[in-house]
């Protein structure tokens, strides 16, 4: 069987049985995960996975994975407890658990290649035990960003292309074994510009959405000099797509200015609506279906002061779907917006968390926020502002007050990125996982 259309089956059988309805007894975990991934952990998390970019001349200078202690019933709580280098630096930034949970690929932006952790035989002490290095060669992408579950499979979303390194660039489908699938290219017409970011999926709505940023050429330049150059400051997504998620086809390409960033589906029941900030024009946009059944998408709020460029990047929507947490990178600020009513989000709390700041990964639970600080290596700010650490706050509805700071640069680790929580042994939900039965078997039946 040929492999899109293996993938497309592989997906009819996921939305025709449902896995993306999570049963309310088994919500925990964090909120920014594949709803195809199964195991959420029930309570509070154990571990704290941070994918850490190497800094030359800080510690042994490479990628690697860092892993605290973060159970305030521990004795290491706080505490970075295991720590795997993975041999260089090639700008760590994004990663996503299988749909399983055993595993936790993560990607270098710069050297495109991935790295994939065995979390699950040790869950305290990651291992490294498969490094992909055919992503460019099999898709003709670079710069894996978004590492994304589907029954069986992981959806890669790339930055760039193997060509000009610019920001026309596409998805790869790899098998949880690591075995290059398909490859599916951004649309370039219907007014697409072919750029790449974020992928999130709503099996129930058959909605797969994208989002867009930059390529290589612009990512891996220092940041000061790209504000500098106007044709460079050009060469940014302006555009989300939406996409029949069993066909894997673009549908419909939706008019967003700006490099619209991450992507949330509301976590409610019943809600049918996405949302996601624009960095260049510090807007919050809403995707929703109009009246006559299309989706549309519309700026609904302001972040910050947009003259002021303060680089909305990171975004955490709430369980309920009536609160947004955003990071604004240039002026360190964690925000809180009401998006009860998200046609009208308003900003109802703000807190200067750091001189500079990125990641935000919130509990399920909602009364846990944890923040990372560096954004790109080269666009990180410079001298004391450089900041690197991993905080954990703790959030009563009014007020976040900081629990936890893991110094990343006394300890030598290098830059915090990207963190995913992890949980010890019998500490995940088995429903969870039952619902991964149906369309398991469906690939299995389909010649997995």
């Amino acid at each position: 069987m040929g492999s899109s259309k293996f993938l497309r089956l592989s997906l009819l059988a996921a939305v025709a049985f449902g896995v993306g309805g999570i049963p309310a007894a088994v919500r925990a975990d964090e909120t920014c995960n594949s709803p195809y991934m199964s195991g959420l952990i029930k309570g509070q998390e154990d571990y704290l996975y941070v994918w850490t970019l190497g800094v030359k001349g800080v510690g042994d200078g490479f990628d690697k994975m860092v892993t605290l202690d973060v159970n305030p019933a521990s004795k290491k709580f706080g505490q970075v407890i295991a720590q795997v280098s993975v041999g260089k630096r090639g700008e760590a930034h994004h990663m996503g658990f299988t749909d399983d949970r055993r595993f936790l690929w993560a990607g270098g932006l710069d050297d495109s290649k991935i790295y994939v952790f065995d979390v699950h035989t040790d869950p305290a002490r990651p291992k490294l035990v498969k490094t992909i290095d055919d992503f460019a060669r099999r898709s003709g992408y670079v710069g894996p960003h978004t590492f994304y579950a589907l029954p069986g499979r992981m959806l890669i979303g790339a930055l760039s292309n193997d060509k000009d390194r610019g920001g026309v660039t596409g998805m790869a489908v790899y098998n949880s074994k690591g075995d290059f699938i398909a490859k599916h290219d951004m649309p370039t017409t219907q007014g697409g510009d072919g750029y790449g970011y974020d992928v999130a999926i709503s099996p129930s709505k058959n909605a797969m959405l994208t989002s867009s940023f930059t390529g290589a050429v612009n990512y891996m330049t220092d940041l000061g000099k790209l504000i500098k150059d106007p044709a460079a400051m050009k060469q940014f997504g302006n555009t989300m797509v939406m996409w029949n998620l069993k066909s894997m086809q673009p549908e419909k390409v939706l008019n967003v200015p700006g490099a619209p960033l991450e992507i949330r589906w509301s976590l409610k029941e019943g809600d049918e609506w996405a949302i996601t900030a624009t960095a260049l024009t510090s807007k919050i946009w809403l995707v929703k279906k109009d009246a006559s059944g299309a989706w549309q998408a519309r700026d609904v709020a302001t972040i910050g002061d947009p003259a002021k460029v303060p680089l909305p990047v990171d975004l955490s929507i709430t369980a309920d779907g009536k609160g947004l947490w955003v990071n604004t990178f240039m002026d360190g600020t964690t925000r809180y917006f009401d998006i009860s009513n998200p046609e009208a989000p308003k900003e109802t709390y703000s807190k200067r968390t750091g001189s500079q700041v990125n990641m935000v990964s919130q509990s399920w639970d909602g009364k846990r926020v944890y923040l990372s600080s560096s954004l790109l290596a080269n666009w990180d700010k410079k001298g004391a502002d450089d900041e690197q650490f991993v905080k954990l706050f703790a959030w009563d509805g009014k007020e976040l007050k900081e629990t936890f700071k893991v110094d990343f640069t006394k300890l030598k680790l290098g830059r915090a990125h990207h963190m995913k929580f992890g949980a010890a042994p019998g500490r995940y939900s088995a429903a969870a996982a039952a619902g991964q039965e149906a369309p398991q078997s469906a690939m299995r039946v389909a010649g997995r």
